[in-house]
C-alpha cells in the first residue's frame, strides 16, 4: 500500500512539474465570433466587443423598431415547398446583376460610418463581399472615402448617393465615383429627413462620441475596440469632409449633413441624375408598386425594395412583404433587389423565389466587423453562403435561377 501511495505521489509531482510546459502548449482559445454558428450568435459576439452606444447605432431602428422587427419576422411567414429526388449533387449560386456575373446573390449593402465598429470599416466590408464573389456598395456616409476604398479594394463596387440640396456637391461626388471606376450609382430616396433612432437618443450617441463617465466605462469593457479607436478614429463621413467647415468642428459638420437632406425631392430629380450619370442607375427605398413603375419609366436599371433597414419610417411594411408587388409592377423593365431582414440562407432563397434578382445584406456584415474585424465580416458572408447552399440542397433546387413562387407557401400571409 505504501508503495502504491508513493507511486501516486511521484506521478502527481511529475504532473505538477510539467504543468507550466503543458500550459504553454495549450492552443489559444478560439475567439467568440469564430464559434458562432449563425448570424444571431455573431450578433451576440458583436454586442460584447464594442461599446453599447456603438452597437446600438449599427443594430437599432427607428422609434419602436416595429419595422425593424417586421423585416426579420416576415421571412418566418413563408414556408419552403421542397422538391425531392431532384439531384442536388452540384449547386450553382451564381446569377447576374446589371449584366455582371456574381458568384453569390448577396450584395454588400451601403452602411454609413462603419469605421466606428472597426478602423478598417468599409475597406474590410468590401473585401469580405468580394471574397465571396459579389459586389460591394459604398455608402455616401462611409468612414472611408471613395478614393480610399477604390485604392485598397480592387473588386467591383457601386456607390450609394443621396440627392442632397447642394447639387454642386452631388455633381462633385458623381465625378469622383466615375473617376474611381464605381460601376453603378445607387440613389437612396427614402430620407427626406432623418428618422428618430431612439436608442441613439437614450445613449446620448454623437459623432464623434462624447467623452463621459459612461463612455469611459464602456471603453474599459471593450479594450480592443478602445485601443483601435484611439489609434485610428473613424468618426466622420469621409466623402463630405471640408465644405468650408473647420476640421474638428463635429457639431457644425453634423448640422451640415442634416441640412442636406431635401424634403422637396420629386421624380424630376431622378431624371436630373439620370442625365448626369451614363452608367447603371439603381433606386433604393421603394416599397410601393406605383413608385417602382415610375422608376422604371424614367430609365432606372434596378430598384431596391427597402425600408432603410427599419431606420426611417416605423410601422412601414417589411421589405419582404412589399417585394411581390414591386416585382409584378416592373416586370422585365428593371431588376429588383431586396434589402432588409436577411439573417439566414433560407431568407435569401425565399427572396429569390419571390422574384428578387439578388439580396443586399447590411447588419450581419456589421456584426462580423464589430466582433472580428474584416475576418469577422468575411465569416458572416461564409455563414450565409453555406446556409444558402444547404437550403438549396434540402429544397431540391440545384441553381438559384430556377427559383420562383412555386417553391413557397404562405405568400398570401405576407
Amino acid at each position: 500500500m505504501n508503495q502504491f501511495a508513493e507511486l501516486v505521489a511521484r506521478q502527481v509531482r511529475s504532473d505538477v512539474a510539467a504543468l507550466p510546459e503543458r500550459l504553454r502548449r495549450q492552443p489559444r482559445v478560439t475567439p467568440r465570433w469564430q464559434r458562432a454558428i449563425n448570424i444571431d450568435e455573431l450578433r451576440a459576439a458583436a454586442r460584447r466587443a464594442v461599446p453599447r452606444a456603438v452597437f446600438d447605432f449599427a443594430d437599432g431602428g427607428a422609434c419602436d423598431e416595429i419595422t425593424l422587427r417586421r423585416n426579420v419576422r416576415d421571412f418566418g411567414r413563408l414556408a419552403l415547398a421542397a422538391h425531392v429526388l431532384a439531384d442536388v449533387s452540384e449547386l450553382d449560386t451564381t446569377t447576374s446583376v446589371l449584366g455582371e456575373r456574381i458568384a453569390l446573390p448577396l450584395l454588400g449593402s451601403p452602411t454609413g460610418l462603419s469605421g466606428l465598429l472597426h478602423p478598417r470599416g468599409e475597406i474590410g466590408l468590401a473585401r469580405a463581399v468580394h471574397g465571396a464573389g459579389s459586389i460591394y456598395v459604398l455608402s455616401a456616409m462611409a468612414s472611408h472615402s471613395i478614393e480610399e476604398v477604390a485604392r485598397e479594394v480592387t473588386g467591383p463596387k457601386w456607390f450609394q448617393l443621396y440627392m442632397w440640396r447642394d447639387r454642386a456637391l452631388v455633381s462633385e461626388v458623381l465625378e469622383r465615383a466615375r473617376a474611381a471606376d464605381y460601376r453603378a450609382i445607387v440613389l437612396t430616396v427614402d430620407v427626406p429627413r432623418s428618422g428618430q433612432r431612439e436608442r441613439d437618443i437614450r445613449n446620448g450617441f454623437s459623432i464623434p462620441p462624447r467623452l463621459t463617465l459612461r463612455s469611459c466605462l464602456e471603453g474599459l469593457r471593450c479594450p480592443r475596440w478602445s485601443v483601435a479607436f484611439v489609434r485610428d478614429p473613424r468618426v466622420a463621413a469621409a466623402n463630405l469632409q471640408g465644405r468650408g467647415i473647420a476640421p474638428g468642428d463635429a457639431v457644425r459638420f453634423a448640422e451640415y449633413i442634416n441640412e442636406q437632406f431635401d424634403p422637396r425631392l420629386q421624380w424630376a430629380d431622378v431624371t436630373w441624375l439620370r442625365e448626369r450619370w451614363s452608367g447603371p442607375l439603381v433606386v433604393k427605398g421603394i416599397l410601393r408598386a406605383e413608385d417602382a413603375r415610375d422608376a422604371a419609366r424614367l430609365g432606372v436599371d434596378a430598384v431596391v425594395v427597402s425600408n432603410h433597414g427599419g431606420r426611417q419610417l416605423d410601422h412601414a411594411p417589411s421589405a419582404l412583404a412589399a417585394l411581390p408587388g414591386v416585382v409584378d409592377a416592373v416586370g422585365d423593365d428593371a431588376e429588383v433587389y431586396l434589402d432588409g431582414g436577411i439573417r439566414r440562407g433560407t431568407d435569401i432563397l425565399k427572396a429569390l423565389a419571390l422574384g428578387a434578382r439578388a439580396c443586399m445584406v447590411g447588419r450581419p456584415l456589421l456584426y462580423g466587423l464589430a466582433a472580428g474585424g474584416p475576418a469577422g465580416a468575411a465569416f458572416a458572408m461564409r455563414l450565409l453562403a453555406e446556409e444558402l447552399r444547404m437550403a438549396m440542397a434540402l429544397t431540391g433546387c440545384s441553381t438559384v435561377t430556377r427559383l420562383d413562387r412555386t417553391w413557397l407557401t404562405g405568400v398570401d400571409r405576407l
